[in-house]
């Protein structure tokens, strides 16, 4: 039978990213993908135009019917969060899934700088759910957020491990720290606090970005942890997919706002748990 997992993210009609990413490739993996939806957008936030609803009054009757139909779920993975009233509502609905296991991508900003949509006092509440989390998945910026460190472009692996073990006392007991520039590589690096270890995965980078790589990077996680693969190698597994993707999309005249063709390589991902 296959594992649920609920995916609690937005859903943007255009811009590859979010639930547009995260259902798809779910699936591939093998996974029942669960949308939760926290907004609907006709196009993500990066494009100069876009409706927004925010689907913050919904979201509690939206539990309570799930629970109506006594669901359960093996993974619980939150991204995007519309507003701080929303946080409240994942982490009541975590703690009543408590067999779940729990993947928190800290979406709140990036280059230093929190989406216009965030702040200091949203970003204290989402660490609430990071301290009732197995897993988290902040990039840099939020990583530097979570820990109030200050943002710059030169850590170094030793400085990024220290932020990462300062965010696995807050409570989770695995970190994946992404987009770590040094040298002209491109890092991710994992820790896991059960086994004091940890894993710098680099990469070479083109200098291209695309919105959405790391919803994509999360849902792939998701994916290969619920079906239990082995946490180092869901980091590598998900690296390469990414860079594949992006060195594939470069070779397009593309919005970057449109995100990275990751549909050509979906098969990649499903002969995974074949």
């Amino acid at each position: 039978m296959l594992k649920k997992v609920a995916a609690i993210n937005d859903m943007s009609g255009i811009g590859k990213c979010s639930l547009t990413v995260a259902i798809p490739i779910l699936s591939a993996l093998k996974t029942q993908c669960c949308p939760y939806p926290t907004a609907i957008l006709s196009s993500q936030t990066g494009y100069p135009k876009f409706t927004y609803l925010d689907f913050t009054s919904y979201m509690q009757e939206y539990n309570r019917a799930w629970k109506e139909l006594d669901v359960s779920f093996d993974t619980i993975y939150s991204g995007f969060l519309g507003s701080i009233d929303q946080i409240d509502i994942v982490r009541d609905f975590i703690k009543s899934n408590n067999n779940a296991y729990v993947i928190v991508d800290p979406v709140m900003g990036d280059g230093g700088d929190y989406y216009q949509t965030f702040n200091d006092e949203i970003c204290n509440k989402i660490k609430d759910l990071v301290k009732i989390s197995d897993l988290v998945t902040p990039n840099l910026t939020e990583a530097c957020l979570l820990t109030n460190n200050k943002y710059h472009t030169n850590y170094t692996l030793e400085e990024t491990l220290d932020l990462a073990k300062e965010i696995s006392a807050l409570g989770p007991k695995k970190v994946i720290i992404t987009g770590i520039l040094i040298d002209g590589n491109i890092i991710n690096l994992g820790y896991d606090k059960e086994n004091d270890e940890y894993l710098s995965y680099s990469l070479k980078y083109n200098n291209k970005s695309y919105s959405g790589t790391g919803d994509i990077f999360t849902s792939i996680i998701s994916g290969l942890i619920t079906n239990g693969h082995d946490f180092k190698d869901s980091i590598k597994i998900a690296s390469d997919f990414i860079f594949k993707c992006i060195e594939y999309t470069s070779k397009y005249d593309i919005d970057p706002n449109d995100g990275v063709f990751f549909e050509v390589f979906l098969n990649d991902l499903t002969s995974l748990n074949n």
